[in-house]
């Protein structure tokens, strides 16, 4: 499947949700905030279990998680996220080169390199996570509109 075909898969699959906005839109948001953070081969499992917890819409937050984190986002996430929890932490940290961008090639690097990706990336990922909310919610909105005129015969 390619990356347009994927994109409209998940398209899909978000505008046949059935559920109220808010809970649409925090599932969303809770996706996109795991998606974020530098936590790969957990995100599936922190989906879960925050969903759960917070009895959340599962497959929005899947499919937030999905969208964020791909191939092509990890790289400049990481790094960004690095550079971010390395300036809020001070001098001190040595510079950053991944081979794999896993959460387990991460930890080998060592703390120093761990450390300042985790606080930068639970930073960045509140910025990501609170717009997709209400965006999110708008667009839920918006979509059920137009569906419900277009069901009504409205133009």
């Amino acid at each position: 499947m390619n990356l347009k075909e994927r994109y409209k898969s998940i398209y899909d699959q978000f505008i046949s949700l059935k559920g109220k906005p808010e809970k649409i839109a925090l599932g969303t948001a809770i996706g996109i905030f795991i998606g974020v953070t530098p936590t790969i081969p957990f995100h599936t499992v922190m989906v879960i279990a925050l969903t759960f917890l917070f009895r959340q819409n599962f497959t929005t937050a899947f499919l937030g998680a999905t969208l964020i984190s791909n191939p092509f986002t990890i790289p400049f996430l990481y790094v960004s996220q690095y550079n971010l929890g390395k300036c809020l932490l001070g001098k001190g940290w040595q510079e950053i080169v991944f081979t794999d961008y896993s959460i387990w090639d991460i930890m080998h690097t060592g703390w120093n390199v761990a450390c300042p990706l985790l606080l930068g990336g639970v930073i960045m990922a509140v910025f990501f996570a609170i717009p997709a909310y209400f965006i999110t919610y708008r667009a839920v909105l918006i979509i059920r509109k137009k569906r419900h005129d277009h069901s009504q015969g409205n133009p």
